[in-house]
């Protein structure tokens, strides 16, 4: 009889079966629960009830002093929250460019959670996903195929993570090295972007330690996207610009192709903000609207909105991989720098293995699918600004792509209309200001959005209104 390996030993010791059946159940049992919710979420409004999320108070009992059975904590999870979620993935959620979770990715989370992966450490097949799918997404976005990519917390953190890697370089061209002297008595930089730029651009400018005073708008058109009349033509060679695709409101991108070859002619980085509407740049059909984002130095987007994969998911994409490597290396003796590794090209050394979902969706849908998505949330936002304005209200902004602002007269209108709309329950929206107006705002990127979800929610927004005109 061949002897047993203590690898053997341990897998048949008795505790460590035992164990081993108790996880795969509770596994099961958590996608039996999952299951459970997609099949009901559908039919219940998008937002919670009142009384649901009353009903959250039950996790605010005492830390226990014993240990409790994981199916109870299980079935309390569910029991209280599952009914105070946000519906986002049922095809009527148009608040905040929230994509839902599309099956393939969802899938992969599951199978990924078990794993337990970590892609900055080691774990081969984590690092092989990621660096598939990095390349996959370089080449669904048109980008240089030489580029560096790493998955990420959000936008906001690959919006750092660039603007980390551009300021680094451009001081490193002066003769500069941040890693070494840090940035006290550095050369100065100037900063360069739209009076329309997003929250989370700002928020990485003054993470990576610019503050307002060094921070120069340009206007913004009619449509929020940057003048390129009024764009500054002195940049030099310590200028960062940081441009936007796809603005918030209304879908806009600044325009790349007037803007990105003077800049970086004269010396100066420009990176752009895509956390959404970058993936414009992944349909035939829509492309033209990003012309010319390719000839930037980085870029950031998300996942989670578009991509439609799981929370959380940022992605950042530096054309010359050596920038990356400069800004986000690391030096320990047990784990020593490698820029081709995922914690040489982002900030995190530990995190989950993002790119596995992104490889499961991407190898889902392939080219053509992930075109025909952005192409539908865009025709989807046409059509419920068709419906919306036949039922009165006024469109404040051409639909550029997946955005649609709309008002319904007044301002304390608008603002009744949306909070009747997001009380009622069929549709979710949120509001918004643009160019001192106050607005609805919808932004469709949930690939399960159908037209009848359209048509539902556009009737709901107008009952709704008519309701609060009493």
């Amino acid at each position: 009889m061949t002897a047993l390996t203590p690898l053997d030993r341990a897998h048949t010791h008795p505790a460590t079966l035992a164990r081993t059946r108790e996880r795969i159940g509770l596994i099961t049992e958590a996608a039996r629960r999952a299951g459970a919710y997609v099949a009901g979420a559908g039919s219940r409004g998008v937002a919670p009830t009142a009384d649901a999320v009353a009903g959250l108070g039950a996790f605010g009992h005492p830390l226990p002093d014993s240990p409790r059975p994981a199916r109870e904590v299980l079935a309390e999870l569910d029991a209280f929250g599952s009914p105070a979620t946000v519906v986002t993935g049922h095809g009527r959620h148009f608040g905040f460019v929230t994509g839902g979770t599309d099956p393939a990715a969802a899938a992969a989370a599951i199978l990924a959670g078990a794993w337990d992966q970590n892609p900055g450490a080691f774990s081969p097949v984590a690092e092989a996903l990621d660096r598939v799918a990095c390349a996959w997404v370089v080449e669904a976005l048109g980008l240089p195929s030489t580029a560096a990519a790493s998955f990420n917390g959000g936008a906001t953190v690959a919006n750092l993570t660039g603007i980390i890697a551009a300021r680094d370089a451009l001081l490193a061209r002066r003769g500069w090295d941040v890693g070494e002297q840090g940035l006290a008595g550095a050369p100065a930089l100037r900063v360069v972007i739209g009076d329309e730029a997003h929250v989370s651009a700002v928020k990485a400018l003054r993470l990576a330690g610019f503050g307002a005073v060094q921070i120069e708008r340009v206007p913004t058109d009619a449509s929020g996207a940057i003048d390129a009349s009024c764009f500054p033509a002195d940049t030099d060679d310590l200028t960062l610009v940081v441009l936007q695709a796809g603005n918030v409101d209304t879908g806009a991108s600044d325009p790349f192709a007037a803007v990105i070859p003077g800049v970086r002619e004269r010396g100066g980085w420009v990176h752009v903000d895509g956390a959404f509407g970058l993936w414009a740049a992944a349909s035939p059909a829509l492309r033209s609207r990003v012309a010319g984002v390719e000839g930037a130095d980085s870029w950031a987007t998300d996942g989670h909105k578009w991509l439609n994969l799981p929370y959380d998911s940022g992605i950042v994409v530096v054309r010359d991989p050596a920038d990356l490597a400069r800004a986000m290396r690391t030096d320990a003796a047990y784990l020593p720098s490698d820029p081709a590794a995922l914690r040489g090209r982002g900030i995190q050394i530990s995190q989950r293995a993002r790119g596995v979902e992104a490889w499961a969706m991407l190898a889902s849908h392939g080219r053509e699918g992930l075109a025909a998505l952005v192409e539908a949330s865009c025709m989807h936002a046409a059509l419920l600004a068709r419906l919306l304005t036949e039922g009165g209200a006024t469109l404040l902004a051409p639909v550029t792509l997946n955005q649609v602002l709309v008002s319904f007269g007044t301002h304390a209108a608008t603002d009744a209309v949306v909070a009747a709309v997001q009380a009622e329950g069929t549709t979710w929206a949120s509001g918004t200001v643009w160019h001192g107006t106050h607005a609805m705002r919808l932004s469709v990127s949930d690939a399960a959005t159908t037209a009848d979800d359209v048509a539902a929610a556009a009737s709901a927004i107008l009952e709704c209104w008519a309701a609060t005109r009493g």
